[in-house]
């Protein structure tokens, strides 16, 4: 039996070595960005959890009715039900905050960068294999950079989710906009359209479906990363799964993995609603 040679690349030590400098170089950049993060997820689970039970699950029900049908109102409803009567309210409003912001701010990031991939072939071939290594490498792997950078609690959770949950919107964005079809953008520029005005009035209307597809498959990322996240201390259902877990509760694993499961029915199904409307509105008003 052959052996590799005794000898090794050491990669890992130079990455451990840049985090390091990262961490004590920039350390007021990531007080800023944790000062950021805390204020907004507290200040949306703490809007959340002003709501009474019945008023929000109304509110479920409105919008299931208005971007589904009636049967996904009254089946989202029932889901919120089931949510509190395990007694978890609390935690799924706080699920919901972080994995919101999350995704939130994910668009913020890739969409841009989907549209400037799409404009330009260098940064294109430069993104792709860094997006290939963001959606290849273990979401466990993502937590350890994050401590270095802020304490425990819900918002090194949110930076991991971000950087997980980022290649679909990147990728799905710029696949639209390079779909759509030469003939439409000929006759844009034909009318004198400038490039800002193709891309807002023309590219980013037909690459709708796509980039929503790729909002909804962030946001089924992001919520899957809401047990990961709680091993960084990150509040929630997660952290309700992570507990049962460890105590061997098959019932509260159980409750708080359906919870999740409850609440990725209802953002998935919303989200295609959502942009099921968007394409009719575009379509009417063509």
């Amino acid at each position: 039996m052959h052996e590799f040679p005794d000898f090794r690349i050491p990669i890992g030590d130079a990455v451990e070595k840049f985090i390091d400098f990262l961490a004590v170089n920039l350390e007021a950049f990531f007080d800023f960005i944790f000062v950021i993060s805390s204020s907004l997820i507290k200040g949306l689970e703490g809007g959340l959890l002003a709501i009474p039970w019945w008023l929000f699950i109304i509110l479920i029900f409105l919008l299931g009715w208005y971007f589904t049908n009636l049967y996904g109102g009254l089946l989202f409803s029932a889901f919120m039900f089931l949510i509190g009567s395990f007694d978890l309210w609390s935690e799924t409003m706080t699920t919901i905050s972080i994995v919101l912001i999350s995704v939130l701010l994910s668009l913020a990031i890739g969409i841009p960068l989907g549209v400037w991939m799409a404009f330009s072939k260098t940064m294109s071939v430069t993104m792709r294999p860094l997006l290939d290594a963001m959606q290849t490498m273990p979401s466990f792997v993502y937590l350890i950079p994050v401590i270095f950078f802020f304490p425990l609690g819900n918002v090194p959770a949110v930076i991991a989710t971000i950087v997980y949950a980022l290649p679909p919107v990147m990728r799905l964005t710029e696949l639209g906009i390079r779909n759509v079809e030469k003939e439409v953008i000929e006759s844009a520029q034909s009318f004198g359209s400038s490039q800002g005005q193709m891309l807002l009035k023309v590219q980013l209307p037909q690459a709708l479906p796509t980039i929503m597809a790729g909002v909804n498959q962030t946001m089924m990322m992001a919520l899957a990363m809401a047990v990961v996240g709680s091993m960084v201390g990150a509040k929630g259902l997660g952290e309700r799964v992570l507990y049962a877990i460890n105590r061997i509760d098959i019932s509260l694993g159980f409750e708080a993995g359906i919870s999740i499961v409850f609440l990725a029915i209802i953002m998935d199904r919303l989200t295609g609603g959502i942009a099921n409307r968007l394409q009719k509105h575009r379509r009417g008003a063509a």
